[in-house]
């Protein structure tokens, strides 16, 4: 589980958290479903992240882990209502920097950048030239006020950051539902997903968009499905299909994700096996 010695092919960066739902604290973080994803597709995983010892990282026994400590972790209070969620930080581990990456680790084929509360600091972006560098931006339009209720920022923001990231992934609830910043996103990326759940996903290639559908699914849960989906995406990129294809695939996996809670909805690896022999990833 630990050790930077470990070879790696797949490097996410960003907090693991702790986050309280209606039954308890529970692990939660891009780092966490993206990471569990890639690596029962079979990738070789490292996350690089920052947590207190009040978190319960027993579930990440199929990863390697680097793990800046911290007198606290990351910690959100998670409310859904009517298919909305808003949320409430109450701890915040510490920032990550390429400092706290093993130089081993600094050209590995795949790099996602997955924050969660602007804790992955953007030059990173720049930090593995020979790398397919991907980025999750949720957590640099996230702001909290001084009670910790996070709300979002405006996407132009972070503008100046997406073309440096070969695949950028987000959400429409990313954008608060503005049907207008995808197409306008896509001017500054060569590749771009956003995922709008049932909807399923607007992929976007050198501007030009197409939509995705979803399976329908019966949701129980949607928490790190969108994380979920980027690990699928990227693995499949990797693996040679086309962005359509790999999206495709995302959608299917995801879709599944949802009909269990937390990290129960990481998928099995019978359902990727299945799904892997459906595509032929």
């Amino acid at each position: 589980m630990h050790g930077a010695s470990q070879p790696i092919d797949f490097l996410i960066l960003g907090h693991l958290t702790k986050d309280l739902t209606s039954d308890g604290y529970r692990l939660g973080g891009t780092a966490a479903y993206a990471g569990l994803t890639a690596a029962r597709l079979g990738r070789r995983v490292a996350l690089v992240t920052s947590c207190g010892e009040d978190l319960d990282l027993s579930p990440l026994s199929e990863v390697t882990l680097q793990c800046k400590p911290s007198a606290q972790s990351t910690t959100f209070v998670n409310l859904y209502r009517a298919g909305s969620r808003s949320q409430r930080v109450e701890a915040q581990a510490m920032p990550l920097t390429l400092e706290d990456i093993p130089p081993a680790w600094r050209q590995v084929p795949v790099v996602l950048l997955g924050p969660v509360l602007d804790e992955v600091d953007p030059g990173l972006l720049e930090a593995f030239p020979r790398s397919f560098v991907a980025l999750t931006p949720q957590g640099w339009l996230r702001r909290m006020d001084e009670q910790g209720k996070v709300s979002l920022a405006p996407w132009v923001e972070i503008a100046r950051h997406l073309p440096r990231a070969k695949a950028v992934i987000l959400s429409m609830e990313d954008l608060a539902g503005d049907e207008a910043a995808p197409a306008a996103i896509a001017r500054h990326c060569g590749l771009l997903v956003v995922t709008d759940g049932r909807a399923g996903a607007r992929l976007f290639v050198g501007g030009i968009e197409r939509r995705i559908p979803a399976p329908e699914a019966e949701e129980v849960d949607p928490t790190g499905a969108g994380d979920i989906f980027a690990a699928v995406f990227l693995h499949a990129l990797q693996a040679g299909h086309d962005p359509r294809q790999a999206c495709e695939m995302a959608n299917a996996i995801a879709a599944r994700s949802v009909q269990r809670r937390g990290l129960d909805g990481v998928p099995r690896l019978e359902e990727l096996r299945h799904a892997k022999e459906t595509a032929q990833l």
